[in-house]
């Protein structure tokens, strides 16, 4: 099948009645649900960012404004292109997300490198509107599009040994410049455990409001992760391990009295910097802060897996 510039391919592209029929949706939607209105949605370099084929997963999203496209694409933690939170965008365009490949390791019956396209082909996709939160503070509200992460770890069939998932981001000094300097210890890898990769909410991202992620939301291919801090949501993933040990994830063994491994949101456990109680609504003006709620307002579904846990320990 021939592809498109930027190598989407046309079964990707949500269709204009589709497109059409869900912006009229929209339209009507509650206050506080999905935006009306999509915006254009551009890459880091102003090309225009195609749209996807998917469906609207309303049991997973929550009833709140999203925050603008300009403010997700445009304040940003991603290292690999600078540590401004304005750095991303304007350093996003010399990462190229197509082609693009996935290795699969470790404790499972099928590994190997993946094609992006395969490890696409067999999930449809959907949109959920997460609540995303910073360690830093800060909050959003963003209108993902990808399909669960259980779903592709099925098809690797860990094994018994597989007590962990390992993510790691690209490496390459010419693609990310952020790279070519020792701020942290590259690649960026991040991890979770099995019963965490496996719940529900646990995405694998592939675009946001409608289209194909922008390179400084991480390009092609990206982890969120809703009831934990941001920096768990692992970028430009290249690289997808199965293991029997915890994985040292980047932030906890830079500074592991400050970051981690399990990174859930606690308002009750501060940042040695700074306090968890509040955080920065991005969009609403410099000082509009809000309560932090526990597991970022995902108690309901996922404080069971932390049962019997000291959650200030293993924070």
């Amino acid at each position: 099948m021939k592809r498109l510039p930027g190598g989407i391919l046309p079964s990707e592209i949500t269709p204009r009645e589709v497109f059409l029929s869900r912006r009229s949706l929209l339209a009507g939607a509650l206050a506080g649900g999905a935006s009306a209105v999509l915006p254009e949605a551009h890459a880091a370099d102003g090309s225009p960012l195609p749209r996807l084929q998917y469906t609207v997963n309303s049991q997973y999203s929550v009833r709140e404004q999203p925050t603008s496209y300009a403010d997700i694409t445009s304040y940003n933690n991603f290292y690999e292109f600078g540590t401004d939170k304005s750095d991303p965008k304007q350093n996003a365009h010399t990462l190229r997300p197509r082609p693009w490949s996935v290795t699969v390791t470790g404790e499972a019956e099928k590994t190997g490198t993946f094609h992006l396209e395969d490890i696409l082909r067999p999930h449809p996709l959907e949109e959920r509107i997460y609540r995303f939160r910073c360690v830093e503070a800060w909050s959003m509200v963003i209108p993902w599009v990808g399909f669960p992460l259980a779903d592709l770890i099925k098809r690797f069939q860990p094994t018994s040994r597989a007590k962990y998932v390992e993510f790691t981001t690209l490496y390459d000094v010419n693609q990310m410049p952020g790279e070519r300097y020792p701020i942290l210890p590259w690649p960026y890898v991040e991890g979770l455990r099995m019963d965490e990769a496996m719940h529900p909410l646990t995405l694998l991202v592939v675009g946001l409001y409608g289209s194909v992620l922008p390179n400084q939301d991480g390009a092609p291919l990206r982890l969120i992760v809703p009831w934990k801090y941001g920096f768990k949501s692992v970028k430009s993933i290249v690289k997808i391990g199965f293991t029997e040990q915890q994985p040292r994830n980047t932030w906890n063994v830079v500074a592991p009295d400050e970051y981690g491994f399990y990174a859930n949101v606690n308002p009750h456990v501060d940042h040695p910097r700074w306090s968890q109680a509040t955080e920065r609504v991005i969009g609403k003006g410099l000082f509009a802060r809000q309560p932090t709620l526990m597991f970022n307002g995902y108690a309901n579904e996922v404080a069971h897996l932390y049962q019997g846990m000291d959650l200030r320990r293993y924070f």
